[in-house]
């Protein structure tokens, strides 16, 4: 099936769907009628880019028959110059619709739960955790999405050696998925007397968060603790038993959640978090992988396992992934990430655009 025909068979799917939609039989199944809007809502894109080109089409092949049957010469470079815009267009176009045809993964809808961990460089590593958190927060703030804390283990300086969080937001998954990885910095240390600049990394997990429905966690399976939330020095910050810690038995994951000041919030928030790592397992061994969830994102935690540079003497960040250099640290350390995100995102569709195996429109 050539993709022309692809892309009439899924517009005619469409009308099927909006006459579904009319129907008085419909309005009253609720789960059906739900259903049917979220299908409608995914192909509409599709859908109206492909009327568009077909339109567009037809008016690049009426737009060529009048050029060759046109002996006005004024007329006939008018209409050269109308059949350049049309051809680009329709090019233009056809990049869009098979961009829209590439596979979707199925959790790019989905909230994320995220995980920065200190790694190579002790306090520095540390006092960039928190800075990457920091960064993470603000975008999230620019997005308009919400972020909650489940874990935070501050240092005495200022910094953090781990910290987990939730981000609720339309599409999180879609965008921050290309964050996990080692993030190495190089900066001279305020503590560095002799102005040397050190390099120090942390590790960014991120994981697609899961639903009861995707993953089956049996009580058995779990042990529950409940203790006094700490802070730094193993200071109380509350006097009640609120922090909740999951033992998952089978995979040996441990979720220590302490932020609420309720034992139930803290007790849901460490339960989801631990489904988003099950289901990441899961995932896993589907597609034969062998690595728990978070080693095979992010490694060792050692500098040599870099995805980004942030180089602070010279103001600048790179990606390694894509080669992509930008002079903007100040900016990006606010959570200005949509350039370096949109970059990412680009490589990744040209990269699924080479391996598709489709004809020519």
């Amino acid at each position: 099936m050539d993709v022309l025909e692809r892309l009439t068979n899924i517009e005619r799917h469409y009308e099927d769907i909006m006459a579904e939609l009319a129907a008085p039989e419909t309005a009253a199944d609720q789960e059906r009628m739900t259903r049917l809007l979220k299908e409608e809502g995914s192909l509409t894109p599709l859908v109206n880019t492909f009327r568009e080109f077909r339109k567009c089409a037809d008016e690049t092949e009426a737009t060529r028959q009048m050029l060759d049957e046109e002996s006005d010469p004024d007329m006939k470079q008018l209409e050269k110059q109308e059949l350049a815009r049309l051809e680009e267009r329709q090019e233009k176009l056809e990049r869009e619709l098979r961009i829209l045809l590439l596979p979707k993964d199925p959790n790019d809808e989905r909230n994320v739960v995220m995980e920065i961990r200190a790694g190579t460089g002790g306090e520095e590593a540390a006092l960039f955790a928190a800075q990457l958190f920091r960064m993470y927060s603000r975008f999230v703030e620019r997005r308009g999405w919400k972020l909650e804390v489940v874990s935070a283990f501050p240092t005495q300086l200022g910094g953090m050696k781990e910290v987990e969080f939730m981000v609720k937001g339309k599409g999180a998954w879609s965008v921050l998925k290309y964050e996990s990885g080692v993030h190495r910095v190089q900066r001279v240390p305020e503590t560095e007397s002799s102005g040397r600049i050190h390099t120090s990394a942390a590790s960014v997990a991120v994981l697609p968060e899961a639903q009861e429905v995707d993953v089956h966690i049996d009580e058995k399976d779990v042990r529950i603790d409940v203790m006094r939330a700490s802070g730094n020095g193993g200071q109380c910050v509350n006097t009640t038993d609120s922090a909740v810690r999951l033992t998952h038995y089978p995979t040996g994951i441990v979720i220590y959640s302490q932020t609420e000041k309720s034992q139930i919030q803290n007790k849901e928030k460490a339960f989801a978090l631990l489904r988003a790592k099950l289901y990441v397992l899961e995932s896993q061994k589907a597609h034969d992988a062998q690595a728990d969830a978070r080693r095979s994102q992010i490694g060792s935690g050692d500098r040599s396992e870099k995805i980004r540079t942030y180089n602070f003497p010279q103001g600048r960040v790179t990606d390694h992934r894509i080669h992509l250099t930008l002079y903007k640290i100040d900016q990006i350390m606010d959570g200005d990430l949509d350039e370096l995100l949109e970059a990412l995102m680009t490589a990744d569709q040209a990269k699924k655009l080479e391996v598709q195996a489709a004809g020519q429109l």
